[in-house]
């Protein structure tokens, strides 16, 4: 079995694919290095990222494809499950073949996986939108924690410039120990560890003079608007996932 290993990178899966392309040999499988594991039968061949090879195979996609299939791969990509690369690769053969019409193609399972990762990464992007809780910190800096199934950091940032444009704010992935980093300017996704500013606890995190009152004022709020008859604890989970709710300030006590 032809295996292709990378690095984990984006750019390092599209390295792979315009390699199985230039030496007309496609794989079986496409990993990153951690995730490999070798067969009595495997065949490991360790693919080097290259910069340049993968903005071709980018460009390529938006243009002879569509940009809908650069999006479905992307998304697919940040899914960040098993198998995510072999079926990228496997909806990008027959993109390149049929064109746009590859999005059509439903019973094809490279385009029925690659459709359905992207639609577990939009998901939760738009979940977490509703779902972000910052807390401003000492030094005026906004902050919220989370811990998407994910990685979907990335895709919030541009929402939130565009909605507290004039703020310094921090998502950070504790999950991946990845943060998003806006500086009222510009956003940088950026490595900065799996801890929590401010402490360990979020429930005991060090935030400004004011933010300890108005959590406990958003905190009543959240109880007392709640008709005890009504309550829905089902559909409430549904809209509002348990893993989301360590990091909910309304939900830190729950």
């Amino acid at each position: 079995m032809l295996q292709y290993r990378y690095d984990g990178s984006f750019e390092g899966l599209l390295t792979a694919v315009f390699e199985a392309y230039r030496r007309r040999e496609f794989p079986e499988q496409i990993c990153s290095e951690e995730e490999a594991s070798l067969g009595l039968f495997t065949e490991p061949v360790v693919i080097t990222t290259d910069p340049a090879k993968a903005e071709r195979v980018y460009r390529s996609i938006g243009e002879r494809i569509s940009p809908q299939a650069l999006h479905h791969v992307t998304y697919a990509f940040l899914s960040e499950l098993p198998g995510r690369e072999d079926a990228v690769l496997g909806y990008l053969r027959l993109g390149w073949q049929v064109g746009s019409a590859v999005d059509a193609c439903l019973t094809e399972d490279a385009v029925a996986e690659v459709h359905r990762l992207s639609a577990k990464v939009r998901h939760e992007r738009h979940r977490l939108l509703g779902l972000i809780r910052f807390r401003l910190l000492p030094g005026d800096v906004y902050y919220a924690p989370v811990s998407p199934d994910h990685q979907v950091v990335a895709l919030l940032a541009p929402h939130f410039a565009e909605r507290l444009a004039d703020q310094r704010w921090v998502i950070h992935d504790l999950k991946r120990g990845l943060a998003v980093m806006y500086t009222a300017r510009k956003w940088i996704v950026t490595d900065i560890g799996g801890t929590p500013w401010g402490g360990a606890d979020l429930s005991v995190q060090v935030v400004a003079e004011d933010e300890a009152l108005f959590q406990q004022l958003w905190q009543g709020y959240f109880t007392n608007i709640a008709v005890e008859g009504r309550t829905n604890r089902k559909l409430q989970r549904r809209c509002m996932p348990k893993r989301y709710w360590p990091y909910l300030i309304e939900k830190v006590n729950s």
